[in-house]
């Protein structure tokens, strides 16, 4: 076998961008105070809340994993539930988390095509009367874009938000790929508006080293929040340098730029697809039909990609793909179709 490519296996495999490391850099000068306090972390907490043109806490942490289960463990109570896509990060991705960081909260699988939560599918949940034996809705995670790299229009995720916020529930809004999305056409000033309490804007998926942002839109939940972050292991003493890499792709227009590149790199490949293409591309990814046997040929001719959940095939394309490697892919899939 030859040695094995992961540019399409995920953006996680893409190296860092280089707006984020000049940044961590530039970032790396002095002794400042620890624990998010710095003005590293201020000025990055400030360039997120002008993305967003909202006034909310933002925290910077390692994980998106950690930052999803804290929010949600934030939203809910031990005894309560996440309303979330079937196949959204948190119920299929993340080991039990959202249940370990909420000391027991549960998760209520929804179907919909391609990733989007059915709004029908939140009939049930939300009228089903409270019992001793199950645990009850008290929150929905959303994600932007999904996991099959569709994305929500903001009408379309009011429709999913408004009857959970009838119901005085929490809104989670999980953006691993908020740029990817943004990029796509989705108007990120439009977030607030929507009844979202809880978003993670994804860092490490955007091109930046580890790190993505907490930002609390309902300035209730941020008190103790630290203290929060601290139990799970998710207050990092050295603070700023989860915060730079937000200022460099923030500051720049990278944050957008590279996200609008992945973007037009996975229109490329689906245009170049020999196989069918069984979800809509409309941010980084493509999901194709291939059998067993290709994906062996395809593992063995040095390219990696992983089958997903619902069978399909997955390329993801980052900050970092190359037009020249798509048109190889290409070619290795074309001798395999």
């Amino acid at each position: 076998m030859s040695h094995a490519r992961y540019d399409f296996a995920s953006d996680n495999t893409a190296p860092a961008a280089p707006e984020a490391l000049e940044a961590l850099a530039a970032a790396n000068t002095g002794f400042t105070s620890g624990y998010g306090t710095d003005p590293v972390s201020a000025k990055a907490a400030d360039l997120v809340r002008e993305m967003l043109d909202a006034d909310a806490e933002v925290r910077f942490v390692a994980s998106g994993t950690a930052a999803n289960a804290v929010a949600l463990a934030a939203l809910c109570r031990p005894f309560e539930a996440v309303l979330a896509h079937e196949h959204a990060h948190v119920c299929t991705d993340e080991t039990g988390a959202p249940g370990f960081f909420g000391q027991g909260l549960g998760l209520i699988r929804l179907p919909g095509a391609s990733g989007r939560i059915d709004p029908a599918a939140l009939e049930q949940p939300l009228s089903a009367p409270d019992v001793s034996y199950r645990q009850p809705a008290a929150a929905l995670s959303l994600t932007n874009a999904t996991e099959y790299g569709t994305v929500y229009s903001a009408h379309e995720l009011r429709a999913l938000i408004a009857p959970v916020k009838a119901k005085g529930y929490g809104v989670h809004l999980d953006g691993a790929r908020l740029a990817n999305a943004a990029a796509a056409g989705f108007d990120l000033k439009a977030i607030k508006e929507l009844g979202v309490d809880i978003l993670v804007v994804g860092g490490t998926k955007a091109g930046m080293p580890p790190t993505e942002a907490i930002v609390i839109f309902d300035r209730a939940l941020a008190r103790r929040f630290d203290a929060r972050l601290k139990q799970a292991g998710q207050l990092p003493s050295k603070g700023r340098f989860y915060a730079a890499p937000f200022i460099g792709m923030l500051g720049s227009g990278a944050f957008l730029r590279h996200a609008a590149h992945a973007n037009a790199m996975a229109r490329r490949l689906a245009e170049l697809m020999p196989f069918p293409v069984v979800h809509p591309v409309e941010a980084n990814a493509v999901f194709v039909e291939m059998d067993d046997a290709a994906l062996s040929r395809l593992h063995a001719a040095g390219w990696f990609a992983y089958r997903f959940l619902d069978g399909s095939v997955r390329f993801m394309c980052s900050w970092a793909t190359t037009g020249e490697s798509v048109e190889q892919l290409a070619v290795t899939l074309r001798d395999l179709a």
